[in-house]
């Protein structure tokens, strides 16, 4: 198959947005692959912050980083990803080059907590202020669940209403496949 799979170009996405020494996001850190995905592509010198509302997540992140020996520059916060303005330096603001969302539920813990159109849509709104110029936001929808699908429809709904002044919204999704496969929206600031 000549066509990127959803992880692989989500991945593909952030790698055109980020460079060694830029300042990332992870808005759902989940068992922490996307976080030493970021902190790779960031390298010694750029920073990851991360967000998870469970503990869980927090922990299987920050053996994950250990493992790889990452974890000297990447910052994790048990709380929101809703609060990413106010929980991150001022001076950051303008200079985040990209972010990820992973969408839904934890793989492999509680299925009842779920990512939230509210909050979602807030950090997206927050996070296309704190970003520079053609810094990216890769969102994955995944909606094989009830909740998964409210907010699915929430977010598409938002990002149809960005102006297309402020940032070009992408969308990339395999429209054959049987059992909602996520797919992708992608958010480049202008």
């Amino acid at each position: 198959m000549k066509l990127q799979r959803i992880l692989p170009f989500a991945k593909q996405l952030l790698q055109t947005a980020v460079k060694q020494g830029d300042t990332v996001i992870d808005a759902t850190i989940g068992n922490g692959h996307d976080t030493v995905f970021l902190a790779k592509l960031v390298g010694e010198n750029g920073h990851v912050y991360g967000f998870d509302i469970q503990a869980e997540a927090i922990n299987n992140t920050i053996d994950r980083l250990k493992a790889e020996q990452l974890d000297k520059h990447v910052t994790l916060f048990h709380h929101g990803h809703q609060h990413l303005k106010a929980t991150l330096p001022a001076e950051l603001h303008g200079q985040i080059a990209g972010a990820i969302f992973n969408l839904g539920y934890l793989p492999g813990g509680d299925h009842s907590i779920v990512t939230v159109p509210e909050t979602t849509i807030s950090a997206i709104d927050q996070l296309l202020d704190m970003l520079k110029p053609e810094g990216m936001i890769v969102i994955v929808i995944y909606h094989g669940h009830d909740e998964g699908k409210v907010e699915r429809d929430a977010l598409m709904d938002f990002v149809k209403t960005i102006n297309p002044a402020d940032a070009h919204v992408l969308q990339y999704q395999f429209i054959n496949k049987q059992n909602n496969p996520p797919y992708i929206i992608a958010i480049e600031k202008c």
